[in-house]
């Protein structure tokens, strides 16, 4: 199973997912039953490490994230199961490059939210460091809703 989460710039909300997800999936990923990444659906930070609001954030909550950013490609339709967007643009993006092509569901992220109070997840770059603990909320929740439903629907 493959999973690819997916913001503007590949630096904050999809590497604050990307980060999270693999913690959460570790055993998972470690057997070799899941990968995970990210992407963004434009180039502005390709190659990359995520903001350092975002490495700071996963890191007081015990976390890492290695990764650099790069931007979405056609292949990544065909490669991944699930490619998540953090919001309703970057959806309309996705949909846009992928043009019917194609394996991976795309949706919202936060349609596993169970709290169900905003589909997209809030971008925190012009913020200061209360929108990456929001946006880490957000995440982490939804995170381990996805993580329950990859459980029960394909017994990973």
């Amino acid at each position: 199973m493959k999973v690819l989460f997916v913001c503007l710039g590949n630096i904050c909300r999809s590497t604050m997912a990307e980060g999270v997800f693999s913690h959460l999936a570790k055993d998972y990923i470690a057997a070799g039953r899941l990968y995970v990444e990210s992407a963004g659906t434009a180039n502005y930070h390709v190659g990359e490490r995520a903001d350092p609001r975002t490495l700071e954030t996963l890191a007081y909550n015990g976390m890492e994230l290695y990764s650099r950013a790069r931007q979405v490609k056609k292949s990544d339709f065909y490669e991944y199961d699930y490619i998540f967007a953090m919001d309703k643009h970057n959806l309309s993006d996705l949909f846009y490059v992928q043009n019917g092509e194609g394996k991976a569901q795309i949706m919202l992220f936060r349609e596993f939210d169970p709290i169900p109070e905003n589909k997209e997840v809030p971008d925190p770059y012009y913020g200061d460091m209360s929108g990456f603990d929001r946006v880490f909320d957000i995440v982490f929740r939804t995170s381990e809703s996805f993580l329950k439903h990859l459980q029960q629907q394909y017994l990973i």
